[in-house]
């Protein structure tokens, strides 16, 4: 394990709004979700930060993504929402069928609609730019499906975070659910490298990986308490993944080589990670800036 000296930090707000998510948008800059202060931030590579409010500021906006329709959606966990913001900042919001439904992972499907899971209710949800739902159930109960991706396979694959389980749907909504080897895992984050999906179990401290096949493999961390959380990759097998509870960014080689780099800050709360329009991975720090790493 190393430190390295290419990681900066742009203060963008108090500890109190908690940014959160963090994806980049189809503008060329980094937008991020302020889950605490109930707002949407777009933040240049220069670090330019423009923010836009919400309509409730106790709707805790989650997770964001660009959408098939060149805006960014997010998940609203508050007040149980979807919500979509153009790269102008004009801001509205869908609210799913089932009421109370607690949507926390967002992605673009690949049928032209947004889709999310439901933690509270075991569902998945699909969403078109123009805010007509769909909603699938799950054959489990009190699973909490998380996080969500699209799969190299067509499907979209998400995380069971208390069934110990990956799942896959179709667009057409047939689910199958893979579950882990580990006991109590705990998945979180999930993302696809283009051949594998790859997984974090923030409870074993573990990264995994599975085949569109469904063959399951975990690699152990160097400390099972870091509380691996979200992940993004930069291509097959090379994957990089944010320790909430060890405030580091950890990066997986295609060889297996497992690196993790400290933030600057102490108690920064790393959670949501993307590669950024310059190449290099930034991070969201809930407890108020944003990380940029140099690979």
């Amino acid at each position: 394990m190393s430190d390295i000296p290419a990681v900066q930090e742009f203060a963008v707000a108090d500890r109190d709004a908690g940014p959160y998510g963090i994806t980049t948008g189809p503008d060329g800059a980094l937008w991020l979700t302020f889950v605490h202060g109930g707002r949407i931030g777009r933040l240049t590579p220069d670090g330019e930060l423009t923010e836009y409010p919400l309509d409730s500021p106790s709707c805790r906006p989650a997770v964001i993504t660009p959408g098939p329709d060149g805006a960014l959606w997010f998940t609203r966990l508050g007040d149980h929402r979807i919500g979509r913001v153009t790269v102008d900042g004009e801001t509205e919001s869908f609210r799913p069928p089932t009421p109370d439904c607690g949507p926390y992972g967002i992605t673009a499907g690949p049928d032209g609609a947004l889709w999310f899971t439901q933690m509270n209710t075991d569902r998945i949800g699909r969403v078109t730019p123009e805010g007509a739902f769909t909603e699938f159930a799950l054959p489990v109960t009190g699973a909490y499906p998380s996080a969500l991706t699209t799969g190299p396979d067509g499907a979209l694959w998400f995380t069971l975070n208390q069934a110990d389980a990956i799942g896959r749907i179709t667009v057409e909504g047939t689910v199958v659910l893979h579950p882990l080897p580990t006991p109590g895992a705990a998945p979180v984050g999930i993302t696809s490298d283009g051949t594998d999906l790859w997984f974090v179990e923030i409870a074993a401290g573990r990264l995994g990986r599975i085949s569109p096949a469904g063959r399951v493999e975990e690699f152990p961390l160097p400390n099972p308490a870091s509380r691996p959380h979200a992940l993004t990759t930069t291509g097959p097998g090379d994957c990089w993944f944010t320790l909430w509870a060890a405030d580091r960014v950890a990066h997986r080689a295609p060889d297996g080589t497992l690196t993790e780099h400290a933030l600057p800050s102490p108690a920064s709360e790393p959670h949501g990670i993307t590669v950024g329009p310059d190449g290099a991975l930034w991070v969201a720090l809930e407890a108020g800036a944003v990380a940029r790493v140099a690979p």
